[in-house]
């Protein structure tokens, strides 16, 4: 097993989103370890560094993305896009290392970069399906949306002995019934739902604990092999992966504050919000009284350059109590003493790691699975607040909730609980550990 191992080869193709390149690499890196050479194929924008992992061959494909595209609301326009310009090249990709190589145990692939699916189909060789995302996204975003609409609303809730699970999967649905899917939104579930069904293995970055009642539904509609292998984050080695520069003061003035008295907020890599939104978020923190860092990307607030004058105002009101950043080291702060909440867009990887920290959560999501996210945070695992009101009045009245009042006490008693089970999970012997020797000795065998 050991020698068909380290003669292994595995090709893994990353999208373009900052946490999607986090989770490809923390696994290709945990693969690695295991006797697999890598070989990582990535688009040209928001490409990794190379030097960061000289272990692995890097391979740049053409997307003819820009930057601006990035910042666009219409993910599934843009991920359609990223689809129809990197089939072609990916091809040729694909065709080249196998006629170097002579041999590919596997491609895994992002979900995003659901064309490599046909093309190892073609060139014969097995495609495996990484989804960044939780398994509750991949039933809503890749199962249900084939399914007919009587049967769906019956089945997603047959069989789940939660009544709050039970809520949040009819909740889903119908949020996602009600959105009017543009024709990108539909070429793009259509697309996912038939590359799953010719994948070979389906790899999720999320813990069973968390997701076991949806790990089984799923399983009633996918006879693919599916390995739950999260959180990646805390089995890989640390490295920056990051596309934005880390700014490392941040955690010098944490090391100021008292415990558990911090929230950290941030919006995650390509959230965009509104001038109204992005003021009132500035007052309810400072009206809050509560220390804060916060993360402001100078293309967060929609083409305006750093929000100077904004920001300048509230440090002038803050004082000490809050610390601004364009970027922070997030897994860093998050296990930090001093941070005793977490206000986040609910992006699959801040979620899990705050969970891995028993950091307690507010919930400001924008999009797509964030929505699901949250609503698993809020009403589910019961380890967060979410903000639907965003008047900075609400906002400081959440704020206390969530970091004063006895309400926050009980969140934090239940993230906390949350965080050792996660450390349980993560012991040698642990379901990580049985579910990525059963995917590396998939990739071997198949």
């Amino acid at each position: 097993m050991e020698e068909q191992q380290k003669s292994s080869h595995v090709v893994l193709v990353m999208v373009t989103f900052q946490g999607h390149i986090n989770a490809a690499l923390q696994l290709a890196t945990i693969l690695h370890s295991k006797g697999f050479s890598i070989t990582i194929v990535h688009l040209e924008l928001n490409s990794p560094n190379p030097s960061n992992y000289p272990e692995f061959t890097f391979v740049s494909i053409p997307d003819n993305l820009t930057e601006s595209q990035l910042s666009d609301k219409d993910i599934p326009g843009l991920v359609r896009s990223v689809n129809k310009n990197c089939a072609a090249p990916l091809q040729q990709c694909l065709e080249k290392i196998l006629h170097s190589h002579h041999h590919i145990s596997a491609v895994i692939y992002d979900s995003f970069m659901f064309c490599a699916q046909p093309i190892v189909d073609d060139l014969g060789l097995p495609g495996v399906t990484l989804c960044t995302h939780s398994a509750l996204g991949l039933l809503f975003y890749h199962v249900f949306p084939q399914l007919n609409e009587k049967v769906c609303v019956a089945d997603c809730i047959s069989g789940l002995e939660s009544p709050e699970l039970q809520a949040l999967q009819l909740q889903g649905f119908h949020a996602l019934s009600s959105q009017n899917p543009t024709e990108a939104g539909m070429e793009v579930g259509a697309a996912f739902a038939n590359a799953l069904k010719s994948s070979s293995a389906i790899i999720v970055n999320s813990m069973e604990f968390l997701e076991l009642e949806v790990l089984s539904k799923i399983k009633q509609y996918l006879p693919t092999p599916i390995f739950i292998v999260g959180p990646l984050h805390k089995l890989a080695p640390t490295m920056c992966n990051s596309l934005c520069t880390e700014d490392n003061k941040c955690i010098s003035w944490l090391n100021k504050q008292a415990p558990k008295s911090v929230i950290y907020v941030s919006f995650g890599s390509i959230v965009n919000i509104d001038k109204q939104e992005l003021i009132d978020t500035a007052w309810g923190l400072s009206n809050s009284k509560q220390p804060f860092l916060w993360v402001v990307r100078p293309s967060m607030d929609r083409g305006s350059e750093w929000t100077e004058s904004l920001l300048n105002g509230l440090e002038e009101s803050v004082g000490e109590r809050g610390f601004i950043v364009k970027w922070a080291p997030q897994k860093e702060v998050l296990a930090h003493a001093a941070v005793g909440g977490f206000w986040s867009h609910c992006g699959w990887n801040s979620t899990i790691e705050s969970i891995c920290e028993g950091v307690p959560m507010l919930c400001r999501p924008f999009f797509g699975d964030q929505i699901l996210n949250a609503s698993y945070i809020c009403n589910v695992w019961k380890i967060g607040l979410e903000l639907k009101n965003l008047e900075r009045g609400n906002i400081e009245r959440t704020i206390k909730r969530l970091m004063v009042d006895m309400e926050g006490n009980y969140i934090r008693k239940r993230a906390m609980d949350l965080k050792e089970k996660a450390a349980f999970y993560l012991m040698e012997d642990g379901s990580t550990s049985c579910s990525f020797d059963g995917l590396a000795k998939h990739i071997s065998s198949v």
